[in-house]
């Protein structure tokens, strides 16, 4: 089957522009089209789409595949997709190197006291920090809490830096880097003695809720918790009543139950909070790597064979 127009909806403008995307597709695709907004076309003359969210409009375009940039796919209504017979695939397996840096550098930023000279400087403040507050990364224990692209890239680089590293997954297939694999259900234990706890699970009706008030009892005084993987995978309010507390140390937060972030939530002041806006996935690069798998699955569309990253 040839694809002829290629719809690029508006949503993906938070990942990268319209241009860029059309032109490093443009010797793969006869015509890549902007749909959305006052300029986008009209998405019934178009064989295929990327977008970011789901969007009604383009289903009901009957397209033959529909491509989400995100890799997690929960917004997305997958019942729609199979009534329809429509093909959806992520982007799951291209933010490893992007979200494994942020999530690493989060615990150098805690670890080395970044982010606490950062507040200092906007108030121009020159400050040493305790003698017993700033700490180096060797050495120090940390439990990864899923073990795909991102969770091993985490794992990867943590080992490299002389971390000794827990790793969380079902499976007990050995990952480069992890030193103990412990199953979910031994959740609690791989946590107790980290001082580091970096999510990377998806969200799914497992996840969710995942880390709450017995995980912040089970873990250390000392403890951070770093989150890359999705918001509600942890009781937000159990956090933030866990931080207060003095449960824990302290977090390091790219994800929320509801985003934005509300400007009331009381992680925004916390000093020992980091609060970035879900962006351990930005990478100028990144339209290459998404053109590289929207490039891969024209061809198997052309040639009939199945789809990769095909998630419905």
């Amino acid at each position: 089957m040839d694809l002829d127009r290629l719809g690029v909806h508006e949503s993906t403008s938070i990942d990268f522009p319209f241009e860029v995307l059309a032109a490093e597709l443009a010797d793969d695709v006869p015509e890549v089209v902007p749909v959305g907004g006052s300029d986008g076309v009209d998405p019934a003359t178009c064989d295929a789409f990327v977008t970011f969210t789901h969007q009604p409009a383009l289903l009901d375009a009957d397209p033959v595949w529909i491509h989400t940039t995100q890799a997690g796919v929960d917004g997305f209504p997958f019942d729609a997709y199979e009534s329809r017979d429509i093909p959806l695939t992520n982007s799951a397996g291209l933010h490893g190197d992007s979200v494994g840096e942020t999530a690493i550098g989060m615990c150098f930023a805690l670890g080395r006291r970044l982010h606490q000279f950062a507040r200092q400087q906007t108030r121009r403040e020159w400050s040493f920090p305790e003698w017993d507050a700033a700490f180096t990364l060797r050495g120090e224990p940390v439990t990864v809490v899923g073990l795909g692209t991102i969770g091993s890239a985490v794992a990867e680089r943590a080992d490299a830096l002389g971390m000794t590293v827990t790793g969380v997954r079902r499976s007990d297939d050995p990952v480069p880097g992890v030193e103990t694999l412990v199953s979910p259900d031994r959740l609690h234990d791989a946590i107790r003695d980290a001082r580091f706890v970096v999510l990377a699970v998806p969200l799914t009706d497992e996840t969710e809720g995942l880390v709450g008030p017995s995980a912040f009892d089970a873990m250390r005084e000392d403890a951070y918790l770093v989150n890359v993987a999705r918001g509600p995978v942890v009781d937000q309010d159990a956090l933030v009543e866990a931080l207060e507390a003095g449960e824990i140390a302290g977090a390091a937060l790219d994800v929320f139950e509801e985003e934005p972030l509300s400007e009331d939530s009381p992680l925004w002041g916390m000093d020992d909070v980091i609060v970035t806006p879900h962006a351990a996935v930005a990478d100028r690069e990144f339209y290459v790597r998404v053109a590289d798998r929207v490039r891969e699955n024209v061809e198997r569309l052309r040639t009939g064979r199945s789809l990769e990253n095909r998630v419905v």
